[in-house]
Formats: C-alpha cells, structure tokens, sequence
C-alpha cells in the first residue's frame, strides 16, 4: 500500500533568536495578507452578484414597460406571466407578480442611465465616450454608481417609492450603503427626514470659542442627534444609557463620527480634594483634542452650561497638552431647545454644544423588532 504524504504546516515558533522572530513576523504578515484578500474578494463576488442581480430585474422591467405601452397589458398579463414563470422554472424566486411591478418601476426611472453603462461596457463599445448617466444634470460620479449598483433592489424601490428626487434617493443610496442599512432602518430614516435634516448642526458657540483653522471641522465633526439604536432598554437614566454607551464604544464611535478614540466613563477630575466625573471622556485626531460627552434625562436646562463650563476649565488646565486645542463639551440629552441652548451658552468662552439622541426603545415598534434583544445580545457573544 503506497502511503500518503502529508506535510504539515505551522507557524514558526516564537523564541528569543532573531532570524526566528523576523521570521514569524513574515508568517503573520502573509497571514494577515491573505485573511485580507479572502475578505475583500468575498465583499467584491457580493457586489457583483448584486449588481447582476439588478442588471436583470432592468432588463426584465424594461421589456415589461415596452411591452405594457406598445401592447396595452394590463395586471391581468402580469400574473399570468409570474404564474407560469414559476410552472416553467419551479422554486425561482423574486419575480412574483408585486416585483414584476417592480421591475418595471425601477426600468422606468433608471433606464437612461443603466443602458448607458450596460452601452460602455458591451464588446465592441464605444468605452471612451462618455456616460450618460455624467451628462445628465445628476452629474452622478463613477463612486456614486458604485454605490447605486451596491444598494439592494427592495432598497432601491423603497426610494423610488418615498422620494421623488434623484438627489435625495442618493443621500439615502450613499448612507445605507455606508452604515449598512437594512430595508426596516433606511424605512426609518427617510420617516425621520434625515435627507432633510443633513444640514441641521447641533447648537454651539464654536463660531467665538475655537481657532480659526479648525471650526469648520468641528461644526462637521459633532451632530444634531445621535441615533443610538444599539442600547436596547427603556429607561433615560442617565447611567443606564452610559453603561450602554460603554459596553457598545465600537458602536458609539463609528456613530460619533471619524477621529475619536475613547478615553474612558466616569473620568475623575480632582480640585481642591474635592473629586467631579466627567460621563464620557475622547480624543479627536482630527480636531486634536480632548471631547467630553455628558448625559442628561429629558430636556437641556441652561444650568447645564455651568457645569460644563466648569470641567472644560479643570480638562483645559490640567489634561490638555500645551500642542493640542482647546476641550469641547457636549450635552446628550433627550429635548433641546435651541433659543434656551443660545442664550445659556452667552458670554461663556469655552466651546461647547447640545444634540439629542434616540434610543432603541426611542424606534417604532416594527424596527425594534428587526434588534436584538440583551438575551439574544449576551447568547451571541458567548
């Protein structure tokens, strides 16, 4: 019997000589290279299947509509067609009588500027002429078509079916695809009329408080309201939303925005031995330095700006680097509003500002089903 040859492959082993090191440090390298390959090729293959996948519902939803128009079709022809579609291909799937009507929807508004790209593409094309789909007055980029082709086809006739412009469908395209939006949650955020809100800024004083050179960064930096969907609980208390905040920081941060690293809860502050908290304590790369965060129940009162004003003087003279700028505070809290927030915030010289934020328990009844439960939570950790 001929014996099999098995080689077996393991990592090099870690000891104090040098070749030995350098040689793990290949090892995890080519190993961190190819995890990194698997992952992006795997992102790449979703995206294509996606993208074909949308190619087909236009091609079939564009001889529906010539067909339709030419043929005068009504509903009737639809469900014969869905009906013996599935007795010709049994067990196919998404091309019931509604997504026909669907198909046909998104041929009908698409269809300039996926048969333009479908032109560029075929053999023998014509692939320096320019697209339609940047001639149009949408001026859409070649990083906002890969966003459209990216986006789900029941996203996309969610938008065709709640917004009537191209330029908010693609705020909404840019953001789901961003943040990774389910159908339930971009449903969510076109109800709470984010498109409309996207220049909303949260209450401040940073026009007269910051440097010049980063209060425009700073104004993009922080938001009008946090959507803090990841804390599933039913009480605003405000250690009850810290401890979530805290136990979800990944979360919280890519919510918060580019540059913040976390610094740590309930941060001490000493005077005069006399000891203050601060509830959340960052770093912003960006704007280089410190941002406290602090958490209140229910409406923003101006007796707030006193305490803030307060911890900003001990971080700005006793933590902040001489290099970085000055501390900035931000009030989280349920209600806000922005006269009383201007005029607490008059004549203090420290930057600070209020958003609000919503809970989880905050959402409708029909997304707070589509989140996980703490039990459900703590079974997929373990």
């Amino acid at each position: 019997m001929t014996k099999a040859l098995v080689v077996k492959l393991n990592p090099p082993t870690m000891n104090n000589d040098t070749s030995d090191q350098t040689s793990t440090n290949q090892y995890n390298a080519l190993l961190s290279d190819i995890s990194s390959q698997i992952l992006q090729s795997r992102y790449r293959a979703a995206r294509l299947v996606n993208r074909e996948l949308l190619l087909l519902y236009f091609a079939v939803g564009k001889r529906l509509s010539e067909k339709v128009a030419s043929e005068k079709w009504g509903t009737q022809v639809l469900e014969q067609l869905s009906a013996d579609l599935q007795k010709q291909l049994p067990g196919l799937r998404g091309f019931s009588y509604r997504n026909l009507r669907n198909m046909r929807q998104f041929a009908e508004a698409y269809g300039q500027l996926i048969d333009s790209l479908i032109q560029n593409q075929e053999p023998g094309g014509d692939n320096q002429a320019e697209p339609i789909w940047q001639t149009t007055s949408a001026k859409l980029s070649d990083q906002d078509f890969g966003v459209f082709v990216s986006l789900g086809f029941s996203h996309h006739i969610l938008l065709l079916n709640r917004c009537n412009e191209l330029q908010e469908r693609l705020f909404y395209m840019r953001k789901a695809v961003a943040n990774q939006w389910t159908h339930e949650m971009l449903d969510w955020q076109i109800k709470a009329k984010a498109y409309q809100k996207r220049d909303q800024t949260l209450p401040n004083n940073f026009a007269t408080t910051l440097p010049e050179t980063i209060r425009n960064t700073a104004m993009q930096a922080f938001k009008d309201e946090y959507l803090l969907d990841f804390i599933n609980v039913e009480s605003d208390d405000e250690r009850v939303v810290e401890k979530g905040i805290v136990q979800n920081i990944k979360d919280f941060i890519l919510k918060a925005g580019k540059g913040f690293a976390f610094i740590g809860n309930q941060h001490r502050l000493l005077v005069d031995d006399e000891e203050f908290f601060v509830d959340l304590l960052f770093y912003n790369r960006q704007l280089r330095c410190l941002v406290a965060f602090e958490l209140k129940k229910g409406r923003f009162k101006p007796t707030y700006a006193g305490q803030l004003n307060f911890y900003l003087n001990v971080l700005n003279d006793q933590e902040r680097l001489s290099d970085e700028n000055p501390a900035i505070d931000i009030v989280l809290c349920k209600e806000k509003n922005d006269k009383t927030v201007e005029y607490a915030f008059q004549n203090i010289y420290n930057p600070m500002g209020v958003a609000t934020y919503q809970l989880s328990s905050d959402l409708p009844e029909h997304l707070r089903n589509v989140l996980p439960d703490p039990e459900s939570l703590k079974r997929l950790l373990d």
